[in-house]
């Protein structure tokens, strides 16, 4: 698929994912406190790159999107709920989230806690109603679906990359050891919706190989580009502070290689991820420009 401006797919992607949040959210008996506190993260905003990278692998293989809406809102609402946590004072202790305050500073901790879990099991729930009884998707592929968002979310995945990060702050790194952190702390989510994708969209086993390597191209390129923004970003485009990564003294690209050696190592990936997308048969996809977006990103 050619995409003319990237900007203008970005923005019709991200309202067509956000116009279908609220309804995935609704749900009957859920505590007011803790519905606002959900829906507030939720809705915060934010570039929704996981859901959108299950609708360009529908796109590239010519499935409809409609097919991967609920898996993609179920990831968004397992990243929203791993920022949640992530802005707490026991872990990273963050006051603004895409300009915003976080959700613990507006709702209080315990609350912020509950929306965090919540989300999580929702999403869930989520695929396994969604796709329950659909004759365009079949049972296997509704547990591969909840397989993979379980394997790539949890302790061998986001989960055990957030423990390796928090463990290894204040400490010195070696490269390969940051590596991992990044890997799974941003990557497995990214490669989550990637092969949830190719699930739904019936790729071929090479495909889903290619897919899997494309996400952690791009999951790994995404977090040093990150670490480079934590640095020489502009805290009004972040809607964060800047410098926070220092003051925490972590461990980071930037600090490890320099700037310059990090920016190439974010070029260097992002090619490896374009070639992967040609040995998918994808090159003409959404999924190629996106991987342009990734490293030029500016918040």
């Amino acid at each position: 698929m050619a995409v003319d401006t990237f900007d203008t797919y970005l923005a019709e992607k991200t309202a067509y994912i956000e116009e279908k949040l609220i309804p995935a959210l609704e749900q009957e008996g859920v505590p007011q406190a803790l519905y606002d506190s959900m829906k507030y993260s939720l809705m915060a905003g934010g570039k929704r790159l996981r859901p959108m990278l299950v609708l360009a692998v529908l796109e590239a293989l010519d499935k409809p999107l409609e097919r991967g809406v609920p898996f993609a809102v179920a990831l968004e609402m397992i990243h929203t709920y791993s920022l949640i946590h992530d802005d707490l004072p026991a872990m990273d202790d963050d006051d603004l989230r895409r300009g915003k305050p976080t959700n613990h500073k507006v709702f209080g901790e315990a609350t912020a806690i509950l929306a965090g879990d919540a989300l999580l099991t929702r999403a869930f729930s989520l695929i396994a109603e969604s796709y329950r009884n659909r004759k365009d998707v079949s049972a296997l592929t509704t547990v591969n679906l909840i397989a993979e968002l379980g394997k790539r979310a949890g302790a061998t995945g986001m989960v055990g990359g957030q423990m390796a990060d928090i463990e290894g702050e204040t400490k010195q790194l070696e490269l390969k050891q940051l590596e991992f952190i990044h890997e799974h702390k941003t990557g497995d989510l990214l490669i989550a919706a990637l092969r949830g994708g190719g699930y739904l969209a019936e790729a071929t086993e090479k495909q889903m190989e290619q897919l899997t390597r494309y996400g952690y191209c791009i999951g790994l390129a995404f977090q040093i580009q990150d670490d480079i923004l934590n640095v020489e970003g502009d805290a009004s485009q972040l809607g964060k502070a800047v410098g926070s990564d220092a003051e925490r003294q972590k461990a980071t690209y930037p600090g490890i290689l320099g700037l310059a050696q990090s920016k190439e190592r974010v070029a260097v990936l992002i090619t490896e991820a374009k070639v992967a997308l040609s040995d998918a048969g994808m090159e003409h996809s959404a999924l190629s420009p996106l991987a342009d977006y990734v490293r030029n990103r500016t918040k």
